[in-house]
C-alpha cells in the first residue's frame, strides 16, 4: 500500500478522487486533503434555484442513469437522483448540460455545489434534510395525542400528521391500511418514532428482513411529520422491502388480503427486532400478544352407530385435549347469510351483534372444524388480554370453485366494549381493567376474489375526538355513526388503561 506521507509521488487526478463509488464521508474527507480547492461556503449564489415542489424522497434512492445505490445525491433543482459529484460522473455532468448546482447526497444529509466542488453550509436548508430524515424527541412524541392543530404543507395543503394518505401505485390499498392501522397504534408508533431504538441494531450480512424495520420506521416518521412538503406519503421503499423479505409472496401489483398480510407482517417484524417466543420480547409481542385456552377432541365418524360413537368418546383418543396458545389477533367467524330473498325479493342484509361473534371465546361454545381427514371440535377461552386487541372478521369463504364474500354487518359499539365475560373464571380477578374501545377500522368494499374490492381504513386521531375515514390518497372526516355501518374486516381495539382521556 502506498504511503501517504510520500511527497514526491504525483498527486492522482482529480477523477480517481471523487469517482471513486464510496460513501460520501470518505469521498469529502480524501477530496479535503489532495484537493486544495474544495472549500466550506455559507452562503451560496445558487440557493434561490432549489425548488422544493419537485422534491419527493419517499422513493427509491437510486442513480436515475446508472441505477447504482452508492453514493447517490438528489439535485435540488429537478429532483432527479444521480451518482457521485466528481468530473466524470452523472452528477457532474448533470450539473454542466443543465445549469443546476445544488445537490444533497442522500446519505450523509451533505449540500454540495457542482460543479465548484464546494460544501454548503446554511440554515435555510434544514427544512430539506428534515423531510429526507423526520427526527422525533423523546419530549415531542409524548404530545402527539394532545396535538389538535393542523400541519401546512409546502404546496399550501393542510393535513393533520399521523392521518395522512398513502399513494396506491396499483394495487397496494391492502397494505396501506395496515400501514395506517399500526402506525396509529401508541406502542408501535412510539417506538418506531425514536429511531434510536433500533437504529443501533447490526443484522448478520445477508439478513434483509431488518429491512423492514428500518424502511416501517421511516415511513410511521414520514406519516407523523409535521412539516412536509406534501400532505401524502408514498410507501414505495416500504412496499420494496415487503416484497423483498416476503419472497415475492406480498406484491403491490396484485390484490392481497389485509389479514393474511398483516399476520406475516406482525411476526416479521418481531422476529427482525430479535424477537423470542417469550413474552414482551419485543415491541410486536409487548402491544398485541395475549394468551387462550383451547379445548379440542375428535368426532366420531358419522356412519357409525349411536353406540359405537360413545364407545369411542370414552376411550383416550377421543379424549378433550387442553393447550394453551398465545395469539397475536382473534378470528371471529360470521353466521352464514340467508339463502333467499324476502317477499319484496330484495336481498336481506343480515345482522349480528359483535358480542356474538365473540361468543366463540367465551369457553362454552364448540366449533367444528373439518380437516382431510377428521372433524374436530374445538371451544376457546380467553385467559390473558393484550394492551391492544386485533380483531378480524372472517367474510371469506374459499370453495371449489370460487371465493364467497359474506355480507353481515356486525353491530360494534365505539367505546366501552368489556370483554370480562369471555376471560376464563381463574384469571378475571387477576384481569384487572378489561374494557377496551375501538380505535382503528379496516373495510372491504366491492366483490370478493382475487383482484377484486378495494380497503379503507377508519382512524381515531385522540388529540381531535375527530374520526377520519383515509383511502389511499384520500382523507376526510367521517362520523362514528357511519363507521358501524360498514362491513367491518379487521378492527383493533385499545384497553381504556392505554387510551388517552379524549378517546
Amino acid at each position: 500500500m502506498e504511503s501517504k506521507d510520500n511527497s514526491s509521488e504525483p498527486l492522482p487526478k482529480k477523477q480517481k478522487l471523487e469517482d471513486v463509488e464510496e460513501p460520501d464521508e470518505v469521498e469529502s474527507s480524501v477530496a479535503k486533503k489532495k484537493t486544495p480547492e474544495t472549500k466550506l461556503a455559507k452562503e451560496c449564489p445558487y440557493l434561490d434555484t432549489i425548488n422544493r415542489n419537485v422534491l419527493d424522497f419517499d422513493f427509491e434512492k437510486l442513480c436515475s442513469v446508472s441505477l447504482s445505490r452508492i453514493n447517490v445525491y438528489a439535485c435540488l433543482v429537478c429532483g432527479k437522483y444521480f451518482q457521485g459529484r466528481g468530473q466524470s460522473t452523472h452528477a457532474y455532468t448533470h450539473s454542466v448540460s443543465e445549469g443546476h448546482h445544488v445537490f444533497l447526497n442522500l446519505q450523509t444529509l451533505r449540500f454540495y455545489c457542482l460543479p465548484d466542488q464546494y460544501e454548503i453550509i446554511d440554515s435555510s436548508l434544514e427544512d430539506i434534510k428534515y423531510v429526507l430524515n423526520p427526527t422525533f424527541e423523546a419530549a415531542a412524541i409524548s404530545k402527539l395525542d394532545s396535538q389538535t392543530k393542523l400541519s401546512r404543507a409546502y404546496d399550501g395543503s393542510n393535513y393533520m400528521p399521523g392521518t395522512v394518505g398513502l399513494n396506491n401505485i396499483k394495487a397496494n390499498d391492502y397494505c396501506n391500511v395496515i400501514f395506517q392501522a399500526l402506525s396509529n397504534v401508541v406502542p408501535i408508533r412510539d417506538y418506531f418514532l425514536n429511531e434510536s431504538n433500533y437504529n443501533w441494531m447490526k443484522p448478520p450480512p445477508g439478513d434483509n428482513m431488518f429491512l423492514l424495520v428500518q424502511r416501517f420506521g421511516e415511513l410511521v416518521r414520514k406519516l407523523w411529520n409535521p412539516r412536509n412538503f406534501k400532505a401524502h406519503v408514498s410507501p414505495h421503499e416500504m412496499l420494496q422491502a415487503v416484497v423483498l423479505c416476503s419472497k415475492k409472496r406480498f406484491q403491490f401489483t396484485d390484490q392481497g388480503d389485509p389479514v393474511t398480510f398483516l399476520s406475516w407482517f406482525l411476526n416479521a417484524l418481531h422476529m427482525a427486532l430479535g424477537g423470542t417466543k417469550k413474552r414482551g420480547s419485543s415491541i410486536v409481542y409487548k402491544t398485541f400478544q395475549g394468551r387462550m385456552r383451547m379445548y379440542s377432541r375428535k368426532m366420531p365418524p358419522t356412519e357409525l352407530t349411536p353406540e359405537q360413537k360413545r364407545e369411542l368418546l370414552s376411550s383416550p383418543e377421543y379424549q378433550e385435549v387442553l393447550e394453551e396458545t398465545p395469539f397475536l389477533y382473534l378470528m371471529a367467524d360470521l353466521p352464514p347469510p340467508p339463502l333467499f330473498k324476502d317477499e319484496l325479493k330484495e336481498n336481506i342484509i343480515p345482522q349480528v351483534s359483535l358480542f356474538t361473534i365473540l361468543n366463540k371465546f367465551n369457553g362454552r361454545e364448540e366449533r367444528e372444524y373439518k380437516t382431510y381427514k377428521e372433524e374436530i371440535v374445538k371451544r376457546f377461552e380467553l385467559t390473558r388480554l393484550p394492551p391492544y386487541l386485533i380483531l378480524c372478521i372472517k367474510r371469506f369463504t374459499k370453495n371449489t370453485f370460487f371465493i364467497e364474500k359474506n355480507p353481515t354487518i356486525v353491530n360494534f359499539p365505539i367505546k366501552s366494549i368489556d370483554l370480562a365475560e369471555y376471560l376464563a373464571p381463574d384469571c378475571a380477578a387477576a384481569a384487572g381493567n378489561t374494557v377496551y374501545d375501538l380505535l382503528t377500522n379496516i373495510v372491504h368494499d366491492g366483490e370478493p376474489g382475487a383482484g377484486k374490492g378495494t380497503y379503507r381504513c377508519h382512524t381515531l386521531h385522540r388529540g381531535t375526538g375527530k374520526w377520519h375515514e383515509l383511502q389511499d390518497l384520500h382523507v376526510r372526516d367521517i362520523l362514528p355513526q357511519m363507521i358501524t355501518l360498514t362491513e367491518a374486516y379487521i378492527q383493533i381495539y385499545a384497553l381504556r388503561e392505554t387510551t388517552s382521556e379524549a378517546t
